[in-house]
């Protein structure tokens, strides 16, 4: 596939690290309901942004039509999935939020962003089916 060929998975729902993406996300939403009360506009809607981010780049990228740009929103996402932990260790720290509780989290945003560098060296590589000079 030539750079500026569009990607031949005809949809993001197809991948599975979007897949993961959106379980992790609404791990996120069951956390953040066990917040305190007085973090809902604090730290619970940064969580979920930083959640909701990672989908929504993953499928962004995914429609652009060229793969340098797929692969700089998956990069987006990855720095999401790192902002999002570093948010569940001040929680975790703070005693915002009871130990164990974002195990599950922590798993999937692990996997993730293991997927995530995956298929950014896989979306950067030159195509072998690139024309030949």
């Amino acid at each position: 596939m030539a750079s500026s060929t569009p990607n031949p998975i005809r949809s993001y729902r197809q991948l599975i690290v979007w897949q993961k993406a959106v379980r992790l996300a609404v791990e996120v939403y069951a956390i953040t309901r066990d917040l305190p009360s007085e973090e809902r506009f604090g730290l619970s809607q940064q969580l979920r942004r930083a959640a909701v981010s990672i989908v929504a780049n993953i499928a962004e990228g995914h429609a652009r039509q060229l793969r340098r740009d797929f692969a700089q929103f998956l990069s987006i996402a990855r720095g999401s999935v790192g902002e999002l932990d570093a948010q569940l260790e001040v929680a975790c720290q703070a005693g915002l939020l009871p130990d164990g509780r974002t195990k599950a989290a922590d798993g999937l945003s692990d996997e993730i962003s293991r997927m995530l560098t995956t298929l950014i060296r896989k979306v950067s590589r030159p195509s072998t089916l690139a024309p030949r000079p």
